[in-house]
């Protein structure tokens, strides 16, 4: 399925390679040290522990090839301890149906379904470990599979002067069979360092984070590089790269922030006529 052009290789379940939050996704897909609001349980549960306040963050994700996403997620503290809830819903639509050559009998839609539940604590100084668990579920035609898997993250805040680390194993699980087929899971390691906001001229300031992301079950690596410049905390202009893909490579876009509010855009461009893709998000703080 086109989905796949996200990264070749033999896993399923591709959608769990999409990236979650226009912010994030315009800087490269890179949020295992960017994000700290209640994205980052898509990324790096540790980050839950370094959020600024309780909030609740909606995503829709225009993606290529009548792929599109939603996604929504919540940061509240229960007992003193934040803990993070998700849902991802992905859809493939118009698939062709056709049981021999010729025209086309139908077609149906390819539906995908991630929810998850996660925690993040400091254990030392600076120092936070997460951990996410998730279920999972695919339907392609009559066809359906369940599974669940884990996410492990870890976030060290300053580890080098004002330099911080941020580390996060994801989708550890295994997936029922489908057409008689296990789906392996897109199982990925993601490490980063990010160097936070510094002042370059009266009430601009900039930061920038790199990120290495490798998949396990395939050969597939890419380094994710993002840049982010605010004016007096209000207007941000993001630009990101990623290599290792074959049709994408460039990230950009925008984001305003009001008071607890934040609203943000990302655009993708992919090449080979195959379009772009469109990232709309919105966080609440509270």
């Amino acid at each position: 399925m086109t989905v796949l052009a996200q990264s070749a290789g033999n896993t399923g379940m591709a959608f769990l390679k999409i990236g979650a939050g226009a912010r994030n996704i315009a800087l490269g897909d890179n949020g295992t040290v960017y994000a700290t609001d209640a994205s980052c349980v898509f990324y790096n549960p540790a980050n839950l522990s370094y959020s600024a306040s309780d909030g609740v963050f909606l995503m829709h994700n225009q993606w290529i090839q009548d792929v599109s996403s939603e996604m929504i997620a919540a940061r509240i503290t229960i007992w003193g301890l934040p803990v993070g809830f998700a849902a991802n819903t992905t859809a493939i639509k118009d698939i062709e149906i056709r049981s021999k050559p010729g025209a086309k009998e139908g077609t149906f839609t390819a539906n995908y379904f991630m929810g998850s539940v996660s925690t993040g604590f400091e254990v030392a100084d600076d120092i936070a470990v997460g951990i996410t668990g998730k279920y999972l579920h695919e339907g392609i035609y009559t066809d359906e599979s369940n599974g669940y898997a884990a996410d492990l993250g870890f976030t060290w805040k300053k580890f080098y002067r004002d330099f911080s680390l941020g580390f996060a194993l994801k989708n550890l699980g295994s997936m029922d069979t489908l057409y008689n087929d296990e789906t392996v899971l897109p199982s990925e390691m993601r490490i980063g360092v990010i160097y936070p906001n510094a002042f370059v001229a009266k009430n601009i300031c900039v930061q920038a984070a790199v990120e290495f992301q490798k998949y396990f079950k395939t050969d597939n690596s890419h380094i994710n590089i993002g840049l982010e410049g605010k004016y007096d905390d209000v207007f941000a202009l993001r630009v990101g790269y990623m290599t290792g893909y074959e049709a994408k490579s460039f990230t950009t876009g925008i984001g305003v922030h009001y008071k607890n509010i934040d609203f943000d855009y990302a655009f993708v461009p992919f090449q080979y006529d195959m379009g772009s893709a469109n990232t709309f998000s919105l966080h609440i703080g509270f």
